[in-house]
């Protein structure tokens, strides 16, 4: 030890490390007195102080684990809320494609039916214009073919072969 005293007291002196060992002067005194009193109250108001502590860090993890027991619930029913609106939608969007599917066939056959209705009246109204074309035809050849008769019989026919006409005629009608 008085190596340790010496080697101390020679470190101080040179300005390094060294052991300064009056008491007074290193408030020694004081420290053990600070230290006493911090063992002799310490124990009585850390301990509260703790258990005060460990309350407000039980209540809160206990508080903390009934908000995710809620969190945990109200989500399980977001989830459950969720799923069934998947469903409801998938049945909404099926219910439409067949009602789409349906008014689809419905138009489309109204469509042909409107189509056809439409051939017949074209087909009507040709025919008809047809046979007031032919009607015309037929009436402007009779015309041209009665003219011409009688520009013909105007050009043969005296007062002679006009009067063998009427009677010949006559004679075929029985009179």
């Amino acid at each position: 030890m008085e190596t340790l005293l010496l080697l101390a007291t020679e470190a101080s002196h040179e300005g390094g490390f060294g052991l300064n060992l009056d008491i007074l002067d290193t408030n020694l005194i004081n420290l053990a007195i600070l230290i006493g009193v911090l063992l002799y109250f310490a124990p009585g108001v850390l301990g509260k102080i703790l258990t005060a502590r460990r309350t407000e860090i039980e209540e809160a993890i206990t508080e903390a684990e009934k908000r995710q027991k809620e969190a945990a619930a109200a989500l399980a029913e977001q989830q459950q809320k969720l799923t069934l609106a998947q469903t409801e939608a998938e049945q909404i969007k099926a219910k439409a494609e067949e009602r789409a599917k349906t008014l689809k066939e419905s138009m489309l056959a109204q469509a042909m039916r409107d189509v056809e209705k439409m051939k017949a009246a074209a087909s009507q109204e040709l025919n008809s214009e047809r046979d007031r074309a032919i009607a015309q035809l037929r009436s402007i050849t009779a015309s041209r073919a009665i003219e011409r008769v009688e520009s013909q019989l105007k050009e043969r026919l005296d007062d002679g072969a006009q009067q063998q006409l009427i009677d010949r005629s006559l004679g075929l009608l029985g009179g």
